[in-house]
Formats: structure tokens, C-alpha cells, sequence
């Protein structure tokens, strides 16, 4: 079946618009309440959101949906996504619930379910769900003396805290560290700052100020000129920028040289594998992350498995093989010896712990590789499939066998826009604009 709602990161879309409207967010509490309802114990579900206007619509909207099919509902009000999936399975929950659009513009909003293990669903499960939602089975509504409570915990943020500090090595801390955090005036920008200052770091907090309209407005992990200019500023040793939701993370060295995803994927291989932490010797990235850090991980002894692009599939990548370490070049890192999803801060105590046991600079530590000139360009395309075509093929093997050993080439359709990305890297930055080009040239002419 075709699926109207759910995409590869639960529903999303432009606020106050379907499907992102209070009337289907009625129908999704409604269709997701009664999907997780079984058995006779008093069910909950947890929702938190990000620092969105629309939240406030949809919040509501998705608590009527739930009481209606007699769920209890705990509020936790702005709260990261991962923190929504670690209270979901610690106060045994059902269900849980965010509201956000992570890293998109305060106009965009979207709601994201999590089973009562704190894992993203099944596409099963969403089908199932969003059959309910379109009214091919109806939802079964409770009895007027069975209907659902909702309150708000008031501790949540507290308890994240906590458990986000109990992931760093016991008793160690930050102490000495000048730490920069932008929260993207997003849903950490409590909790971050919070969980840094009680780890005796020096804690300067930006993006800490949400208005409901600028969130990840030229700040946060998207945009790190920000946290660039505000760690040169202060003078400080290195900075953390995270995106509206904080499941993504960049870094900052003390120079204002951004550390990206894959670089943080490295840091953690690394000393992971020393401290015997790493498990089934490999972790998974995206087709996107360089083939610097690849060659980096394989000196290590270790295996790189890649995926589709999207957290999801690296995920289900970490699972199949047993790996506790993965995440895309964006900065998803998901560390799942505490999480079920990316989790952009204690990522970064991740990081802080290795650098502070090295004694190092940050601009010295933090970049384990030297990547490789990766050029990408997007070509706008109609119609018939250009990639089938034997010019456009011919141009794409061509390329391939100019790289041969010495770099790769990655043609990928867009999801979401009619675009075909060409990406190529390798050894020589010349050639390997030049395969692009001879590529983009390609499929110019035949679109």
C-alpha cells in the first residue's frame, strides 16, 4: 500500500497544513493510541516536542486523540527527540511521542512515534496505523469511564540530565574544558547547557532563547557560523552545536574549524576499540561519508558497513550486525549502548571524554583523518528515467573507471525534490571535479 502520511522519519510537513493539521493529529492519537493498546493494564504515552509555534497546536490536538481511545498521557513539554525514546521505555510506556521537524524551519513541523522499546516504528506498524487514520478501520473509542488522563512530569528534564551524565566513564568530568553549546533555540536548550555546567565545564550557551520562530534560524548544527564565531570570542576550547530536535550534532575546534559527523564517528571508533567498548569490530555510516574515514576504520581493523542515507537505515544496519556505533556524516551519531536514536549530546560527552583522557587541543585530537576531495552537484531532471540511458550510463562508467582504487562515484535520485545528485571523491580534487562534471554533462542533456 502507498503510504499518504508516513515517510522515512514519521510525518512532516508544512505546519497547519495536512497533513501536519490539529484534525489529523486527532486521528493520529486516535489510530497510534489504538494500535498500542493490548491487554487490561492502564496504558500511557509519552509526548514531547520541540520549541516550534505549532507545537502548541498540535500538542493538544494529539492528547484528545489519545485520552479519546482511553490512553493516560504524560507531557514533558520541549524535550530532545532521543530523550523522548529514553523516557518512553523508562517510565514503561506504550508509546512515545515527538513533535518536531528536527533540523527544518520553524514553519515545518511533524510528529514521530516511538514503540514502547524507544525504537522508531516498523513501516508494518505505521501502515497499520495509517490505515486507522484514513478510516479503514476505525479506531475503537473508550467508554466514557475509561477515557484517558493527560498531566505534565515535571522531572523529565531532570531525569535526562541525569542519565546523560551517567554516560561518561564513572567519575569523570569536564573540569578545565571552555565549552561553547548551541541548542539551536531548540528542544535541548535547557537540558544541554544543564548537563555540561553540572559536569564542571566552563558552559557558554547560545541559541538558549526560542520565540517559537527561530529555531535553527542561522544557528545550530545546519548553520555552525554561529558557534564558530561565538568559540573564537570566548576564547574557547571547543563548541557543540546541535540541531531543533538534538538528535544531530557538529563540533567546533578552538580555531573555528568545523569537526563533522564523520570525524565524531572516527574520534568514537577509536577509543572505543581501545577501552575493548566497540562491539562486532565495525560500525555503520551512510553511501555519503567520506572515503577518508573508510580508510581510516580499515587501518583500525575494523569494518565499515554503509547504507542507504538516513538514520533509520543505519539503525536497522547496527542491528542486523551487531554493531553499537554508527551514524551519517551530517552528525547522527547513534552510540545505541545508550540510546535507540541520535543523540547529539551524549554524543559529544563521547567526544569530551576521549579528548580530555588525550591532554590534546581539540584542532589536534579531533581530526583523525584527512578526507578526501568529495565534490557533489544536483541536477534537476523531468520525466523519463536519464539514468537508464546508455549516454548517461556510459558517462557514469567512464567515470567510475577513472577512479578506480583511487576514489568512488555515488549517483543518487533525490527523495524529495526532482533532483539526481552526483557525488564523486578521491585522491585527486581535479579529476575527481572533472568526473562530476563529465557526469552532470550527461544527464544535462539528456533531461
Amino acid at each position: 500500500m502507498s503510504r499518504r502520511f508516513f515517510g522515512t522519519d514519521g510525518i512532516r510537513g508544512l505546519a497547519n497544513a495536512e497533513p501536519i493539521s490539529a484534525a489529523t493529529a486527532l486521528k493520529v492519537g486516535m489510530a497510534a493510541g489504538a494500535y498500542f493498546t493490548r491487554g487490561d493494564h492502564r496504558h500511557r504515552v509519552l509526548i514531547g516536542k520541540d520549541t516550534r509555534l505549532s507545537g502548541y497546536m498540535l500538542e493538544p490536538a494529539l492528547v484528545a486523540g489519545f485520552t479519546a481511545v482511553g490512553m493516560d498521557v504524560f507531557m514533558v513539554g520541549p524535550m530532545p527527540t532521543p530523550a523522548v525514546a529514553m523516557l518512553t521505555r523508562a517510565l514503561r510506556c506504550d508509546l512515545g511521542v515527538m513533535i518536531s521537524a528536527s533540523h527544518n524551519p520553524y514553519h515545518d513541523n511533524g510528529i514521530k512515534l516511538f514503540g514502547p522499546d524507544g525504537y522508531k516504528l516498523s513501516d508494518a506498524a505505521e501502515s497499520e496505523i495509517e490505515a486507522m487514520i484514513l478510516g479503514e478501520a476505525q479506531p475503537p473509542l473508550a467508554e466514557p469511564a475509561k477515557l484517558g488522563r493527560a498531566k505534565r512530569l515535571e522531572d523529565a528534564g531532570g531525569r535526562y540530565v541525569e542519565f546523560a551524565k551517567a554516560t561518561l566513564p564513572k567519575g569523570q568530568k569536564l573540569a578545565g574544558l571552555k565549552v561553547v553549546v548551541d541548542c539551536a533555540n531548540g528542544a535541548a536548550y535547557k537540558v544541554a547547557p544543564n548537563v555540561l555546567w553540572e559536569l564542571e565545564a566552563d558552559v557558554i550557551a547560545i541559541g538558549v532563547k526560542p520565540d517559537g520562530f527561530n529555531i535553527n534560524k542561522a544557528c545550530g548544527s545546519t548553520h555552525p557560523r554561529a558557534l564558530q564565531q561565538a568559540v573564537l570570542e570566548h576564547g574557547a576550547d571547543l563548541g557543540l552545536a546541535l540541531d531543533g530536535d538534538a538528535d544531530r550534532l557538529v563540533m567546533v575546534d578552538e580555531r573555528g574549524q568545523v569537526i563533522d559527523g564523520d570525524q565524531l564517528m572516527a574520534i568514537v571508533a577509536e577509543s572505543w576499540l581501545a577501552q575493548g567498548k566497540l562491539s562486532r569490530g565495525g560500525l555503520a555510516a551512510t553511501v555519503m561519508s567520506n572515503l577518508g574515514l573508510e580508510r581510516f576504520i580499515n587501518n583500525l581493523g575494523l569494518e565499515l558497513t554503509r547504507t542507504k542515507v538516513g538514520d533509520r537505515y543505519v539503525l536497522e544496519a547496527m542491528r542486523e550486525r551487531g554493531y553499537n556505533l554508527g551514524g551519517e556524516q551530517s552528525g547522527h551519531i547513534i552510540l545505541s549502548d545508550f540510546a535507540t536514536t541520535g543523540d547529539g549530546l551524549i554524543a559529544g560527552l563521547q567526544v569530551m571524554s576521549a579528548l580530555v583522557d588525550s591532554g590534546r587541543k581539540a584542532s589536534e585530537f579531533c581530526r583523525r583523518f584527512e578526507p578526501f576531495p568529495q565534490v557533489l552537484k544536483n541536477v534537476r531532471v523531468q520525466g523519463a528515467e536519464p539514468l537508464q540511458l546508455p549516454a548517461v550510463r556510459d558517462a557514469i562508467k567512464a567515470g567510475e573507471a577513472r577512479l578506480a582504487g583511487n576514489g568512488r562515484v555515488l549517483i543518487r535520485p533525490s527523495g524529495t525534490e526532482p533532483l539526481i545528485r552526483v557525488m564523486a571523491e578521491g585522491e585527486d580534487e581535479r579529476l575527481v571535479s572533472d568526473v562530476v562534471d563529465s557526469i552532470v554533462a550527461a544527464l544535462e542533456r539528456a533531461a
